[in-house]
Order: structure tokens, then sequence, then C-alpha cells
């Protein structure tokens, strides 16, 4: 359908055993913890990319001011850049640099709750958010290793550039098509 795709990885899991290994044998800093889930995404996105194969562009994209060489392809991968915020925010200068609006963010819940769902069964999840609705819920400080729906780093700029973030689990490749295609979906859109 013409759709191009840049795919950010996170860290994940990968990410915080590493953080967590690394705290245990020293004492280590945020922008530590932070370089080491830059080099968890960057293996995750490795990863992505085999999968693609010729069909993804040839390099992991970090820095989303280098100009792309070839911007023909239809698949980019990209991965964490610098220390100091997540990929979620990595994400919005993708976007950012490929013009677009419009972001997934394909997580391992349906939708953005007032609080943990996995801890909390009382938890109320939300269809529609403002950013500011979302910056009450989350609050405005980033650490190293957060594990948030979109970080508030992320969540400020993407107020600042209006852009839109629609949530959805990502093994639910039904609601990830709706939302795509701008159909009703389960999950949240935040703008």
């Amino acid at each position: 359908k013409n759709y191009r795709f840049v795919i950010v990885t996170g860290g994940g899991k990968i990410c915080r055993k590493y953080q967590a290994a690394a705290g245990k044998i020293a004492q280590i800093n945020n922008e530590q913890k932070d370089k080491l889930g830059i080099q968890a995404t960057r293996f995750n996105a490795f990863l992505i990319k085999t999968i693609f194969g010729k069909t993804a562009y040839p390099e992991i994209l970090d820095n989303p001011y280098i100009k792309i060489k070839d911007s023909n392809y239809k698949i980019f991968l990209a991965a964490g850049w610098k220390p100091g915020s997540s990929t979620d925010y990595d994400a919005l200068l993708q976007a950012k640099r490929f013009k677009a609006k419009k972001i997934i963010n394909a997580s391992n819940v349906d939708y953005i709750y007032d609080k943990d769902v996995n801890k909390f069964k009382t938890a109320k999840p939300f269809k529609n958010l403002t950013w500011q609705e979302y910056k009450k819920i989350i609050g405005g400080k980033w650490v190293a290793g957060l594990n948030l729906p979109f970080d508030p780093m992320a969540a400020k700029l993407a107020a600042k550039e209006k852009m839109t973030v629609f949530f959805v689990k990502a093994t639910d490749l039904r609601s990830f098509e709706n939302a795509l295609t701008n159909k009703k979906f389960k999950g949240t859109i935040i703008s």
C-alpha cells in the first residue's frame, strides 16, 4: 500500500538485565546505564534487520541528523542514539526526519493505564489522552531504564511537534493494522 516504515527497536528486558548485571558488579551511573541500553537497542535492531534481509535499508539508523544515502527503501531500522532519553524520543526524532506525524508504539500492554496494570487489577485504561493529561500520569523525570509506555522527554517533544502516538499491544496484529489504516483499534491515542 506504499507505506514506509521506520522501526525503532527498544532495549526491553535485555537492556534492563544488562543494567542490573553491571550494577551488581560495579557502581554505574545513569549515563553508563543509558549506554548499555543503547547497545541493547542496536542488537535488537540488527536482529529485526536480519529478518527483513535485503528489503531493509542496509544500515541501522541512530543519529537522526545524518543524511540517508538511499531513501527509496520501504523499511528502515533504527536504534538508540545517545544517553539522556529512550528510544521513544529517538523514534520521534526519526519521525521528524521522515516528516511523519503518526507513530505507532507497539508495547506489551493493550492500553495506557492510570497505574501499572501488571500490579493493580483496578488499573483504568485510557482510549484517548492529550499530551498534558499523559504527562500528569507519568511525571517529568527521565531515569535510565525507566519502564513507561512513553518516556517524559518523548512526551514533551511529541506535544511540541503536535505528533500523534497510537499505543497498541505488539502481538495484537489486527489492532496494529487498524491503527495503521485509521480504523477503530484496541489501544490508546495520545495527541
